[in-house]
Parts: C-alpha cells; sequence; structure tokens
C-alpha cells in the first residue's frame, strides 16, 4: 500500500473530528435520533428538534450571538448567496451599489457578477501590498446608494486577517448591511457578535472539524427586515431557508463549534508553534516569498512563492497535500485570482504552494514537510530523478 502523503491541505477541508463523529452518528439508524424536527407531534421530531436548537445554540455561543440569529445552510456557499442576493433582492434589485473585493472567496465574486448581470453597481476593492482590505479603502468606495458590503474575515489563500471591526464602523455609519465570509475564520479567531459591527455572517462546519453539507449563515437585527428567502418550500428557518433539516449534519456542526470553543487556546498556540517550526526552515530558502502581512494573519495558512526554476510542486505533490491556489481554482487549472490580484504574473502564481496547518498536525509533520521542499528547492533536477 502506498504511503499517504503528509496532510497540509486543511484550508481546503478538514477531516471530521472523531468526537464530532460520534455524535453524527447518534442521528443515524432506527435506534437513533433520526426523527424529522419539523414533526412536532410525537416524540421522534421532537427529540431531533432538541438536538437540532442545541446545535444552533452551540454554533451561536462560539460566535458571540443569539441562537434564533443563526440560520441553517448547506455551506459557506449557500450562506454567501443567501446575504448577497437576499440583500439585493429585499430591495427590489433597482440598482443600488455593493462593494466586495479582488480576492474574495469565488462563491463572493460569482454571485457579485450575478448582481451586476441584474443591474447592480459592484466594486471590486484591490488590496494593499500585504493583502488586506483596509477600512480606509472602503471609505473612499462608499457611495451614497452603497447597501451592502461583503468581505472575507480571513482569506482562504493567504491567511491573511481583515480589521473587520473598523471596516463595520465604516459600513455602519453609512447605514449600509455589512457581510462576513467567516469560513476560514470560525474556531481560529475570537468572533464576538454582539461587539462587533457585522450584520451577516457565513460559516461552514467542514472547515472546522465538522461534516460537508452543512453551514450557517448569522443574521443580525439590521439584516432581519433587509433579507429575501433564495430557497422556499415550508418556510423554515424563519422563512428564509426552507427544507427538511438534517439533524445528523447539524448536530454535527453543533458539536465541531463547540469543541472548537473548547480547544480554541490550546489549539491556537501549538498551531504558532508549529508555524515557527516550519517557516523557519523554509525562509532560509533563497529567493522564497511570504505572500499577504506577516503579521495580520492566522497561523494556519501559508503562501510562499519560490524561485523560478527551483522548485517541481508536481512532484512534491506525491508526498505533501497541498495546494497550489484554492480548491475553487483548481478545477479550471486557472492561476490563482487572489496572487493576480497581488500583483503576481501567472508563471509566478504557478511556483506558489499553500500549506495549511491543522488539528492533526505533528511535529514529525512539520519536519518532513521542511526536508522535502527544501530539497525541492535544494536539488531539483537530482531529487527528482
Amino acid at each position: 500500500m502506498n504511503k499517504r502523503p503528509l496532510y497540509f491541505d486543511y484550508a481546503a477541508t478538514t477531516p471530521v473530528d472523531e468526537r464530532v463523529i460520534h455524535v453524527m452518528v447518534e442521528c443515524l439508524g432506527f435506534s437513533g435520533n433520526f426523527g424529522n424536527p419539523a414533526s412536532s407531534s410525537h416524540a421522534f421530531g421532537q427529540q431531533a428538534r432538541q438536538t437540532v436548537e442545541q446545535a444552533r445554540q452551540q454554533v451561536a455561543e462560539l460566535v458571540g450571538a443569539q441562537a434564533d440569529q443563526i440560520v441553517w445552510t448547506s455551506g459557506a456557499t449557500e450562506s454567501n448567496n443567501l446575504a448577497l442576493k437576499g440583500v439585493a433582492q429585499a430591495r427590489g434589485m433597482t440598482g443600488g451599489h455593493v462593494i466586495t473585493s479582488q480576492i474574495e472567496h469565488k462563491a463572493i465574486l460569482d454571485t457579485a457578477k450575478q448582481l451586476q448581470d441584474a443591474g447592480v453597481a459592484v466594486t471590486y476593492l484591490v488590496p494593499d501590498e500585504e493583502g488586506l482590505i483596509t477600512a480606509q479603502a472602503v471609505s473612499e468606495a462608499m457611495r451614497e446608494d452603497t447597501f451592502l458590503v461583503s468581505l472575507m474575515l480571513v482569506n482562504n489563500e493567504l491567511g491573511t486577517l481583515n480589521d473587520i471591526a473598523a471596516i463595520g464602523e465604516v459600513v455602519r455609519a453609512r447605514d449600509a448591511l455589512f457581510h462576513v465570509d467567516a469560513a476560514q475564520g470560525a474556531g481560529k479567531v475570537a468572533i464576538d457578535l454582539t461587539r462587533l459591527p457585522v450584520d451577516l455572517m457565513s460559516f461552514s462546519a467542514h472547515k472546522i472539524y465538522g461534516p460537508k453539507g452543512i453551514g450557517a449563515l448569522y443574521v443580525g437585527p439590521r439584516a432581519q427586515q433587509r433579507l429575501q428567502a433564495q430557497i422556499h418550500g415550508g418556510g423554515h428557518e424563519g422563512g428564509l431557508r426552507s427544507g427538511t433539516l438534517a439533524t445528523h449534519q447539524i448536530a454535527a456542526m453543533g458539536a465541531a463549534f463547540a469543541l472548537a470553543a473548547q480547544v480554541f487556546d490550546e489549539e491556537k498556540t501549538r498551531i504558532v508553534r508549529l508555524r515557527e517550526r516550519l517557516l523557519e526552515p523554509l525562509l532560509s530558502i533563497s529567493g522564497v516569498r511570504l505572500n499577504g502581512s506577516p503579521t495580520q494573519r492566522i497561523p494556519h495558512t501559508l503562501s510562499l512563492t519560490f524561485n523560478e526554476g527551483e522548485f517541481n510542486s508536481a512532484a512534491l505533490s506525491a508526498s505533501i497535500a497541498f495546494s497550489a491556489t484554492s480548491a475553487c481554482n483548481s478545477a479550471s487549472n486557472a492561476p490563482s485570482h487572489v496572487l493576480l490580484a497581488l500583483g503576481h504574473d501567472a508563471r509566478s502564481a504557478s511556483r506558489t504552494i499553500r500549506l495549511s496547518l491543522g488539528r492533526f498536525t505533528t511535529d514529525q509533520d512539520i519536519d518532513q514537510a521542511a526536508q522535502l521542499i527544501k530539497a525541492a528547492c535544494a536539488s531539483a533536477p537530482a531529487f527528482w530523478q
């Protein structure tokens, strides 16, 4: 049996934690909690409903929200669509202006393009040289008809961390709504929605050791009457997202968020240590470049560009599971739009790898990865023969 490569692609997806799997399995099978949460007339449905609401509370607690402000979706992509399209449609799609950035996830960029096609003006902010979107840039882009600003908390390719508190103050002062894609931030960054001037925030379970296919959208008080449902058929989730709730996935997402809260400080400290252990040998490589701010970032995600002719990322992928771009770009084989926005050309982007660390990364993984990458750069032709 071939040895599995070292896993350094946690930003693409995380394995489901065994403790989360246990909670999920309890909602499957006839002996489990399999009822329809909307079936309130009998015990099976009532038990499922209790589980769903417990999970809603668990998600809310990690991010400082109220439970009734959490709307279940199929993932952050759907949450992003609901936030952008829902706000635009609630105001009648009669023109107006939206602000986002060139380095957002494709779930935002493609949705913003749909709004443009429907007649909404969209401004795509250019990141600064450190891969950040500043409050000043947002302020300068605001117009009288700006009704929504959508920016990510943590960039999925760079790991850079936007100052959403400062940005949110700018947006709120102009009475627009502020949506934040926090798929890469939940469990890694402290989030307190009782204090942050954020109206809508997207989450995904599979980025935080939960299952794929389940996510949530935080809908704050300023957004509740300014959001239109995108999926209809039964009026579930306060009328914002119809469809039978997947109890097993929801319970697992709740468990994943609760677990993230329990281990938050310990896990952050450990990831910082591992990041430094990995960066020290890699930054000693001649010409290597760390993309994005060296300080305003999460420790989990690193984007590194290597000198031309000194790195074979395709061959390295046999030993290390990493991303040459974000997962949303990989299918098209296109250069990373994030790196292009930072000033890279296509050739430079092709010499860039994203290494992302997580809960199950070990010291041994770090040391082996550093050795493999350094060897690939030091003597590429001989190393790959």
